[in-house]
């Protein structure tokens, strides 16, 4: 049984470690905007994954890491077809057909979906503060997004792909779950990410065809979505992710559109309105709601049932006097 000191050192480890995924996939939106615009969907996802995956196999070389156990491959290959492979095509797609703000706030069902399927497949329950954190959450996510939406800038097929990407990524975290339990998080990101780049090697003869004619700025932020928001952040994703539940996971990332916000106010110099800021505050309420812990009173409750439980105590017989 874990001390209270062990439990709080591991409660902090993952706190960070959700933190660092949190602000890198933050980072990925800007980054995405300038590589989107010199490659296609496809061909952005297996550059960003091979990228990705090359870091990861360096590491597990170093680290002496080798191939993750059988039980964790079911969970392996479902998160990275569906994660790794399927979220990311068809997220570039959808962010070509829709502005940032209707697809962040349709990607943000994700969680949701995340937290039902978690309580369903794996048995995680459904706390009343995990609920209430997401409710806050989604609304905060709303206002963003509707906030920074342009008029018709909408198709229902943007929409539809936004929808589709949520649901896979939804998915692919309640798979990867189960992995972690017998493979190490570096072990279940490494092979996830190479299943999702299998996966998108259709798209290998764009990939060649767009990187002869991209910018540099476009392929440098094409490597930098696959060694940071991917290798790194997909490691301390699990990390983290190992060590809570998926649903208080998934209501982390809701910290997501209002950290875009302010990296596009400081990046792209794009000043968001007292909406959009009111609305990214209110992410951020809704994750410390989720993650906050009911007020401990187990000292008061056993001190409480102690009394109640105690008999009361007679008094010691005397000494008949003589």
């Amino acid at each position: 049984m874990k001390s209270p000191l062990s439990s709080r050192r591991t409660d902090l480890l993952a706190a960070g470690a959700a933190a660092v995924t949190v602000v890198l996939w933050a980072s990925a939106f800007v980054s995405i905007r300038s590589a989107g615009s010199a490659y296609s969907p496809g061909a952005l996802a297996l550059g960003r994954l091979l990228a990705g995956a090359l870091v990861l196999g360096l590491i597990c070389l170093l680290r002496g890491e080798g191939l993750p156990p059988r039980a964790a491959w079911p969970g392996v290959v479902v998160s990275g077809l569906l994660w790794f492979g399927l979220y990311m095509v068809v997220l570039n797609w959808g962010e070509q057909k829709v502005d940032a703000g209707t697809a962040a706030l349709v990607v943000n069902v994700g969680p949701l979906v995340m937290a039902l399927l978690a309580g369903w497949l794996l048995k995680e329950g459904l706390p009343p503060r995990l609920l209430a954190g997401m409710a806050v959450s989604f609304a905060g996510a709303a206002v963003v997004g509707l906030s920074m939406s342009g008029e018709g800038s909408a198709s229902v097929l943007g929409v539809l792909l936004c929808l589709l990407a949520a649901v896979a990524y939804a998915g692919g975290v309640v798979a990867q779950k189960p992995a972690l339990r017998h493979g190490s998080p570096l072990q279940v990101t490494t092979f996830g990410c190479a299943i999702g780049a299998v996966a998108c090697l259709p798209f290998a003869g764009q990939l060649v065809s767009e990187a002869g004619d991209a910018p540099l700025s476009a392929t440098l932020n094409m490597l930098y979505l696959g060694v940071f928001p991917t290798a790194l952040a997909f490691t301390t994703w699990a990390f983290a992710l190992a060590r809570t539940t998926a649903g208080k996971m998934g209501a982390t990332t809701y910290a997501v559109p209002a950290l875009v916000v302010l990296m596009s106010w400081l990046a792209l110099d794009e000043v968001p309105g007292w909406v959009t800021l009111v609305g990214g505050l209110v992410c951020l309420a809704g994750v410390a709601v989720s993650r906050s812990r009911p007020r401990e009173r187990a000292v008061t409750t056993t001190a409480v049932t102690a009394t109640a439980a105690a008999p009361e105590e007679s008094p010691e017989p005397q000494p008949e006097q003589a």
